[in-house]
């Protein structure tokens, strides 16, 4: 089954039929919101807005481990995870749909594995590509398809958040090798590894990262972009849960 984790400007999905709202606890607490269990292109589908369901949990509180178990549970192995993003790189525009293959964590404190409590060397797990190949394929097949103009691969830079960047952190960034910054990006991808679920990102940049052009980053311009791009990704996920396979 197919797990969709909604961010940004996905905190409800009006395509999805919901047959029901569960609520779960875990052994890591509650995950963001209740989990919408549906069909969507005729596939059964479970929904889980990261943000919660008024977008109303920070990026540094979601409670990434709960999510991921909670998917985990109710037998979700694919997780397609949206993420609205900066564009750091000239070909990550706002409003480009990007599929990054790589992560730069510059997150802190957050808790970053099932296994902090109960370690042993065994789960040191491989993260040397961090989103799943066949998830990645899938996602950028539709969108070509569907004559999106997707962009192949660029590492995604996950910073801590709430607060945007400034314009000489975003410098640092770009000579680090980041092409997109985005507050989400892990460890909700670790997790998902740890349970061994295949996942990937569906990036929409919403704007230019602090300092890439001259302009002042209005929140106003921010959301409208990304309320194009949501349409867009919205179309993607359908296509890639017609699929009849993700790998």
């Amino acid at each position: 089954m197919i797990g969709i984790i909604g961010g940004s400007g996905l905190t409800q999905y009006p395509g999805l039929q919901i047959d029901e709202n569960r609520d779960m606890e875990t052994a890591y607490g509650m995950p963001s919101s209740p989990l919408k269990i549906g069909h969507l292109n005729g596939q059964e589908v479970v929904f889980l807005p990261r943000h919660g369901d008024r977008h109303q949990i920070a990026p540094h509180r979601v409670n990434y481990r709960a999510n991921i178990d909670a998917l985990k549970q109710l037998g979700v192995t694919h997780i397609l995870a949206v993420a609205a993003v900066g564009g750091i790189s000239s070909q990550y525009g706002p409003g480009t749909l990007a599929v990054p293959d790589q992560i730069i964590d510059y997150t802190h404190g957050r808790e970053q594995s099932f296994f902090s409590d109960a370690f042993s060397a065994d789960k040191h797990i491989d993260f040397t590509y961090p989103y799943h190949p066949s998830v990645r394929a899938a996602i950028l097949k539709v969108a070509v398809e569907l004559k999106l103009k997707p962009v192949d691969g660029g590492t995604y830079g996950a910073v801590q958040g709430p607060r945007l960047e400034t314009a000489a952190e975003i410098r640092r960034m770009a000579r680090d090798g980041c092409d997109l910054v985005g507050m989400t990006g892990m460890p909700e991808a670790y997790l998902a590894r740890e349970a061994g679920m295949l996942y990937a990102t569906l990036a929409v940049v919403a704007n230019w990262a602090a300092g890439v052009t001259e302009a002042e980053l209005s929140m106003a311009e921010i959301e409208r972009t990304l309320a194009a791009g949501i349409d867009n990704v919205q179309a993607v996920i359908a296509g890639v849960i017609g699929l009849q396979t993700l790998g």
